[in-house]
């Protein structure tokens, strides 16, 4: 656990790898409740249900009692019943009406600046893959860490499970550990910096050599002050 922030000497003697959560850390907003909401506007899901169970939905992840499986399969059951050729060009209107505004000047320039200066810049969330894809991109950030979605062998579609380790909570710090293995690192020979809004990344928080509370959640706030963290209102 990290209570306090690293020597200078060690940030500079190991690669640093800079590790961001996307929804409410980049973003103001909350990019998998929001293609939700664009899904209503499509007319794919009945609006009232929808958008009751999916404020449901994130509610329980601010309280940090969402089960990640059930909301899974909850928020790719449109995608699965429109296809994935809909979907994508569905993603990129979303892209266009909703990220892009979305996106702001300060959270482009901390990116940028860790690209220009850190070994590795890598967005970890909780979101699926095929709505944060283009999201990271759009940020210039290649590398990637989101839920991955199973798809039928059969058909390439998606099947509403999730493969492998969900990047949720604890699991991130899996997929962190996987992510580095593949790349023949591994936690003690980097230096990681991780910005994130919300207790439920806490772990990976506490794993961080260099945990930056960004945009955080009251509880996060107060835990970071506690443990004399780094604050950041990135959106002012």
């Amino acid at each position: 656990m990290n209570t306090q922030k690293n020597t200078p000497k060690e940030t500079c003697t190991k690669p640093r790898i800079t590790l961001f959560d996307l929804d409410s850390t980049l973003l103001p907003i909350d990019s998998d409740h929001a293609w939700g909401e664009f899904t209503i506007a499509l007319g794919w899901v009945d609006a009232l249900e929808f958008k009751s169970r999916n404020d449901d939905f994130y509610a329980q992840y601010r309280s940090q009692t969402l089960d990640i499986a059930e909301y899974i399969r909850f928020t790719t059951t449109a995608m699965r019943q429109q296809g994935t050729i809909k979907s994508i060009a569905a993603h990129a209107l979303f892209m266009h009406d909703v990220i892009d505004l979305a996106i702001q000047k300060p959270a482009i320039e901390l990116v940028q600046k860790h690209l220009r200066e850190d070994a590795a810049v890598v967005i970890v969330t909780a979101t699926n893959e095929f709505v944060t894809r283009p999201i990271a991109t759009a940020f210039g950030v290649h590398e990637l860490i989101a839920v991955e979605l199973e798809r039928d062998p059969a058909t390439q579609e998606w099947t509403g499970e999730i493969r492998g380790t969900p990047s949720f909570r604890e699991g991130k710090i899996t997929r962190v550990a996987e992510w580095l293995h593949a790349r023949g690192l591994d936690w003690d020979g980097v230096h990681i910096t991780f910005y994130s809004d919300s207790m439920n990344d806490l772990p990976l928080l506490e794993k961080a050599q260099t945990p930056i509370a960004t945009n955080p959640d009251p509880q996060l706030r107060a835990l970071a002050k506690e443990r004399g963290w780094q604050v950041l209102d990135l959106f002012g």
